[in-house]
């Protein structure tokens, strides 16, 4: 099978002057300015989605699927509630919990937390956050023993400067009245295990306990604070808190996973967007690259573009040389730019090359996660930009009049 003349002449115009030198310098230049380009959004662009997927993981393991409140306050009849999930198809899981904000103290080291209190075994099978214990055993929460145990975040029991078995003192501002007013409650809690999510948030903020502990501390008799759903497809999950949300009805009010994560998800979809945008910019100085690089070629080429008219090409098939040329600049930089930007991502995600301070972004290394829709767009816009940038010089090339080159000859 033949090549059209068109592709064959292409192929000859990439070339350098001189025999057997490969490409010219220009084409060179503009092939790696595309490859560059497409690698540097691929690699920004799967960070992105990266710090997406970590940060939702990290969220999810805290945290259930879906959270069931009531308006009053607390939850009094947990039964009566959860009656109504059973059945649910898809519902995995519920685990009741009793949430409050405290203070945590050891010697003269003092911290804001929120107590959770929880039971173990329900907990379990709903969050992933018993999961992520270190050090120590989440099951001595529900020994009974003059002293309660205590679950802490590693960041906190780091700030504390505490181990397991130490004791802690969990104080709530709003105590008990005496003589002397209101004083605060203070009960001691012993270190029985260190949990670490690795997101600082929750392993510097959060303490877990035995929910009949919580219950007692905050006075809640036999009251909680919530329900906490897991669900089988986190995905649907505003469309199951809506179908939830109807069944229990008042005085209960659903939240979902992303509801309760809007601001952080919204403000990094924004984020890869802009990134995008502002990273296609550098595709598009690539295209400059591949224009004048064919303006050249067009000036330089006058005298073989007047002889192809004269033997009989079209102006439409001048055209197809110029645009198969900037096609094939474009096709071969997005090809180096997409296997640079698939290894530069493979090994920073393989190696965590570059580590972050977890108190500022939430992780402890830059996280990638590469996406086949990320790769397969950047393509589709960098071979669409060359195409773009190739039009107006294959214009030029096609109305060129063949007499002016050929006067002289």
């Amino acid at each position: 099978m033949k090549l059209p003349y068109q592709i064959f002449i292409a192929l000859r115009y990439m070339r350098s002057k001189k025999k057997y030198r490969g490409v010219s310098v220009t084409t060179a230049i503009s092939i790696g300015g595309v490859a560059v380009g497409v690698m540097a959004l691929l690699v920004v662009l799967s960070v992105m989605s990266g710090f997406h997927q970590d940060l939702q993981k990290k969220i999810l393991g805290a945290n259930a699927h879906i959270i069931i409140r009531d308006y009053k306050g607390t939850i009094q009849d947990y039964e009566k509630a959860a009656m109504k999930l059973k059945g649910e198809e898809n519902v995995v899981s519920y685990a009741p919990f009793v949430l409050g904000q405290v203070m945590v103290s050891y010697g003269n080291r003092t911290h804001g937390v929120f107590l959770r209190g929880i039971n173990a075994d329900t907990e379990s099978k709903t969050t992933e956050i018993l999961s992520h214990i270190k050090d120590g055993d989440f099951k001595k929460l529900a020994e009974e023993g003059e002293i309660p145990g205590i679950i802490l975040g590693k960041e906190l029991a780091s700030s504390l400067g505490v181990f397991i078995n130490d004791r802690v003192n969990i104080v709530s501002p709003l105590g008990e009245i005496g003589p002397m007013g209101m004083l605060p409650k203070v009960s001691q809690f012993r270190v029985v295990a260190i949990f670490e999510i690795g997101m600082f948030e929750y392993d510097s903020s959060l303490v877990l306990t035995n929910i009949k502990e919580a219950q007692d501390f905050f006075d809640l008799g036999s009251a909680i604070s919530g329900i906490e759903v897991r669900l089988n497809d986190i995905y649907r999950a505003p469309e199951i808190k809506k179908d939830l949300q109807s069944k229990l009805g008042f005085p209960y009010y659903v939240m979902d996973w992303m509801q309760m994560n809007k601001n952080l998800f919204s403000a990094l979809k924004l984020e890869k967007f802009a990134m995008f945008v502002i990273l296609v910019l550098i595709v598009l100085v690539a295209s400059f690259n591949i224009i004048s690089n064919l303006i050249m070629n067009v000036i330089e080429k006058s005298r073989e573009i007047s002889i192809l008219k004269a033997i009989g090409a079209t102006n439409s098939g001048i055209m197809a040389i110029f645009i198969f040329q900037g096609l094939f600049i474009g096709l071969i930089g997005t090809v180096i730019g997409v296997l640079g930007g698939f290894l530069l991502g493979y090994i920073l995600n393989t190696y965590q090359i570059i580590k972050l301070p977890a108190d500022v972004y939430y992780l402890s290394h830059l996280p990638v996660k590469m996406s086949l829709f990320d790769f397969v767009t950047v393509s589709v816009s960098a071979i669409t930009i060359t195409f773009l940038a190739t039009i107006y010089p294959a214009w030029q090339a096609a109305k060129l009049d063949p007499v002016e080159p050929l006067r002289y000859e």
